[in-house]
């Protein structure tokens, strides 16, 4: 940026720069307002989704996977509701919903850990899951392409779907890897 401003000012042509930074900002706002309505509809899909017990039912089927990936935490403990939540919000593509989500998930798993300082392998793995990010239903990408004017903001879903449980499969073998390692 400070690169084009200098180069803008050696040719006389600065007027140029305010004229970029204009249009940018109003994109910006555009895209912004866009967006607002978009992840709008998401998170009222989402809502009556959790309403109506989708949530509920996507817990129910993801509770013997998630005690699978997490055997250190107990079934009943918080950790795992916070945990399964996180994983639901990711799996329906919900990226703004999955930050808190996912920080409440860690502060329950801070609560099963003896040593403070120190990551758990439990967060490890969430940690990971979070990053690769299994997703159905890329929603806020779709939000993205439609507030950009894609003419099908959907087409990214099946490949979306294909690289995201590649990634998930990958990483989870590299987490139970470094569990095997470090456990020595």
């Amino acid at each position: 940026m400070a690169s084009g401003i200098l180069y803008a000012g050696l040719n006389g042509r600065i007027e140029v720069v305010t004229l970029s930074a204009i249009s940018a900002a109003k994109s910006a706002v555009e895209l912004t307002i866009n967006l607002i309505g978009v992840m709008c509809l998401w998170l009222g899909i989402m809502k009556i989704a959790e309403l109506s017990g989708l949530i509920r039912g996507i817990s129910y089927i993801l509770t013997p996977i998630i005690g699978f990936l997490f055997p250190s935490v107990p079934r009943n403990h918080p950790a795992m509701g916070a945990i399964i939540m996180t994983i639901s919000a990711n799996m329906l593509g919900l990226g703004n919903a999955v930050t808190p989500l996912g920080i409440k998930a860690m502060q329950e798993l801070q609560t099963l850990n003896p040593k403070k300082d120190t990551a758990t392998p439990a967060m490890c793995t969430l940690l990971a899951l979070c990053t690769t990010g299994f997703t159905l239903v890329p929603a806020t990408i779709i939000a993205l392409r439609s507030a950009a004017g894609s003419v099908n903001p959907t087409e990214i879903v099946g490949s979306t779907l294909v690289v995201s449980l590649l990634a998930t499969i990958f990483v989870l073998v590299i987490d139970r890897l470094c569990r095997a390692v470090w456990k020595r």
